[in-house]
C-alpha cells in the first residue's frame, strides 16, 4: 500500500485518537485499546515507510498514549490515599448533621437501656437472652466476669468479630433503604443493648472492670456502628428529601455518598476486631494501658470524623453545608 493511501485510510482514526488524548478523564481501557491500534499502525509504517513523516508522527502518537497510560496508573495509586485523606472527609463533612442524628438516637437508646434495666432487673434477659446472662453469672462465680472474651483462638476471634462488625454496619447502612426508619431501629436496638449490658454488670459490681475491658475495642466498634447508621441516614434522606433532583437521581447520590462513608470505616472495623481478638481477652490488663487505648481510639474518631473533615473542606475552599 502506498503511503498516501495508508494515511488517507487511517487519518480520521488518528485524529480521533488525538482528541481523546486531549480529554481530561480518558478511560484506561480505551487508552489500552488505543495503544494497541496505534502500535499496529506504527509497526506497519516502520516496515513500509521507515524514514517517512508518517512513521515519525505515529511514533510520537504512541509515545503520548504510553505516557498517558502510566500517568493514569500513578493516579490510581494516588487515588487509594486520596480516598481516605480527602474524599471520605469531604463526604463526612457534608453529612455531619445526619451523623449527629445517628449519635443522638444511639445515645438516647443507651439511656433507655440504662433506665429500663434499673427499673426491671430481668430486662437484661429480654435483651441479651437467658443463655448469655446465665453464662455471665457463672463467670462471676468463677471470679472472671468477662471470661467470654478469652474464648477461642486469637485469629479466629479477630476474623469473626471483624466480619460481624462489617455485617452489622452494612445492615445499618442498607436499612436506610427503608427511608431511614430501618437505620433508626438498628441504632435504637444496639443502643438499648449497650445501656442494658453495662447497667447489668454495674448491678453485679463490675462496672469499672467492664468499662476498661469492653471499651478497649468498643470505642471503635460502637463509633463505627453509629457512623454507619449516619451513612444509612444519608441514603434514606436522599429518598425522602430529593430537593431539586429527581428522586432516583437523589437516591443515587445519597447511596454513593453513604457507601463512601461505610467503605471508609473498613480500617476501623479491622482495628476494632484486632483489639478484641488479641488484647481484650487479657481482662487483667493494667488500667493505664486500657485507658491509653480507649482515649487514643476516642481521640482518633473525634479528630478524623469531626475536626479533620472541617479542615479538609476549608482547605478546598468549598462551602459544604450540613443538611
Amino acid at each position: 500500500m502506498r503511503e498516501a493511501a495508508f494515511v488517507k485510510q487511517n487519518v480520521k482514526k488518528w485524529e480521533q485518537f488525538e482528541e481523546l488524548l486531549q480529554g481530561t478523564s480518558t478511560d484506561p481501557d480505551k487508552l489500552s485499546d488505543l495503544f494497541i491500534q496505534v502500535t499496529d499502525d506504527l509497526a506497519f509504517a516502520n516496515t513500509q515507510y521507515p524514514d517517512s513523516r508518517t512513521y515519525a508522527y505515529l511514533n510520537g502518537l504512541a509515545s503520548k498514549i504510553h505516557a498517558q497510560i502510566y500517568k493514569n496508573k500513578n493516579e490510581d495509586r494516588k487515588r487509594f490515599v486520596y480516598f481516605w485523606k480527602t474524599e471520605v472527609p469531604l463526604v463526612v463533612r457534608k453529612s455531619h448533621t445526619k451523623l449527629l442524628y445517628a449519635f443522638i438516637i444511639f445515645a438516647v437508646s443507651v439511656i433507655i437501656g440504662i433506665v429500663s434495666q434499673n427499673m426491671e432487673t430481668d430486662f437484661v434477659r429480654i435483651i441479651l437472652g437467658d443463655n448469655y446472662v446465665n453464662m455471665t453469672l457463672e463467670n462471676i462465680e468463677k471470679g472472671d466476669v468477662l471470661a467470654v472474651y478469652g474464648r477461642g483462638g486469637q485469629m479466629d476471634t479477630f476474623f469473626a468479630i471483624t466480619f460481624n462488625n462489617v455485617r452489622v454496619s452494612f445492615l445499618a447502612f442498607a436499612a436506610g433503604l427503608l427511608v431511614s426508619v430501618g437505620t433508626g431501629y438498628l441504632l435504637f436496638q444496639n443502643g438499648v443493648m449497650v445501656g442494658c449490658f453495662f447497667t447489668f454488670l454495674g448491678q453485679q459490681g463490675y462496672l469499672n472492670e467492664a468499662f476498661k475491658v469492653v471499651m478497649l475495642h468498643g470505642t471503635l466498634e460502637l463509633s463505627a456502628i453509629v457512623l454507619a447508621g449516619g451513612a444509612g441516614f444519608v441514603m434514606g434522606n436522599s429518598i425522602l428529601f430529593p430537593g431539586t433532583y429527581s428522586r432516583m437521581a437523589s437516591f443515587k447520590r445519597g447511596a454513593i455518598e453513604g457507601l463512601k462513608i461505610v467503605m471508609g470505616l473498613m480500617p476501623v472495623f479491622i482495628l476494632a476486631g484486632f483489639i478484641e481478638g488479641f488484647f481484650t481477652r487479657f481482662t487483667n490488663m493494667p488500667i493505664a494501658i486500657s485507658l491509653f487505648v480507649i482515649t487514643g481510639s476516642a481521640a482518633f474518631i473525634i479528630y478524623y470524623y469531626i475536626f479533620y473533615p472541617i479542615k479538609v473542606a476549608n482547605a478546598h475552599k468549598k462551602s459544604i453545608p450540613s443538611s
